[in-house]
């Protein structure tokens, strides 16, 4: 048999190979990689709410509420990881990222006025129904959210939010007294909660690993922070923060008498809150799914695939088909 024929013979026979292969992608990078994410803005109530958005619109909606001081940035991994099967929306608030920074004399800083925005936002959108992703200050967000339309909500993910007093650790000493005592306390809490040092801790922790955060996490948040305007308004939310802890209770009484499909994912590292607040939920809701990872208060920093498969399953049982 000639060169050229066997030449020939094995071209074609790697042809076939690859052909009847099967498509290798990068582990966790999969086939929502290939799902655009598309970066928006819509008016609500005379605010311009920037929100990242990506998956099938006929999908099951996640609604994704971000913590301090980040943005809907924060569930960048999450959008390349859960794009196939599930529709994606994460605003930013007002104050923060790409929304508009209202000046603080003309609005009202707090928990129920952004959580009224982010309500008005959901029905401007036309979300009737949806999964609530809920990490650090968009548990007071989100609860508040459930509280005026239950109806809308088909089931939990809680990371790294606290809902009960004692989940409040070591740090909000100095918090608590910024509470008590605004002008006294002012240049101490915003030293507690808006320097480098805290930006940097409050992704990090006490995890051993820092290798792997990439430092562009709390050096962007940090100038954020540094931005006209956002000291006072940083200030005037977290003063409102004391009445997330007065309304704990109710948050908790909701949960007891609903029993809504709960699942709790917490970084062992995280040194915002206390360790022990993963198992608080659970009392509340007995069947809640629990999973405590190595990983900081910024969980999808470093565990963004094992979360992304941990929701995958979660909501593949519990969430709604359009």
């Amino acid at each position: 048999m000639s060169l050229l024929h066997w030449t020939r013979l094995i071209s074609a026979f790697v042809a076939i190979l690859f052909a009847t292969a099967p498509a290798l992608t990068p582990q966790g990078k999969d086939v929502a990689m290939h799902k655009p994410i598309l970066y928006r803005t819509v008016n609500v109530d005379g605010l311009n709410i920037f929100y990242r958005e990506t998956g099938p619109k006929d999908a099951p909606t996640l609604l994704l509420l971000h913590g301090l001081p980040s943005s809907s940035r924060m569930f960048q991994p999450l959008f390349q990881r859960l794009a196939d099967n599930y529709h994606l929306i994460a605003p930013d608030y007002p104050g923060f990222g790409h929304s508009d920074w209202p000046d603080p004399k003309q609005f009202d800083y707090t928990f129920d006025r952004i959580a009224q925005v982010m309500d008005r936002f959901t029905q401007t959108l036309g979300l009737t129904h949806y999964s609530l992703y809920m990490q650090d200050y968009g548990g007071p967000v989100g609860f508040r959210m459930i509280l005026a339309h239950p109806e809308r909500v088909d089931s939990l993910i809680v990371q790294d939010a606290v809902s009960h007093n004692e989940g409040l650790g070591v740090n909000w000493v100095t918090r608590r007294a910024f509470w008590a005592d605004r002008s006294g306390q002012e240049e101490a809490m915003r030293k507690n909660l808006l320097s480098l040092a805290a930006t940097k801790t409050r992704h990090v922790g006490d995890d051993p690993n820092v290798e792997l955060y990439d430092p562009d996490l709390w050096t962007d948040e940090y100038a954020f922070l540094n931005s006209p305007g956002q000291a006072q308004i940083q200030s005037d939310l977290f003063y409102d923060y004391r009445t997330n802890v007065d309304a704990y209770p109710k948050w908790q009484a909701w949960m007891q008498k609903n029993q809504p499909c709960l699942l709790v994912i917490w970084g062992k590292h995280d040194l915002s809150f206390d360790p022990g607040e993963p198992e608080r939920y659970r009392k509340d809701v007995p069947n809640a799914e629990v999973h405590v990872l190595d990983a900081g208060h910024f969980a999808l920093d470093t565990k963004a695939d094992e979360i992304a498969q941990i929701i995958r399953q979660f909501l593949s049982t519990h969430a709604r088909q359009k």
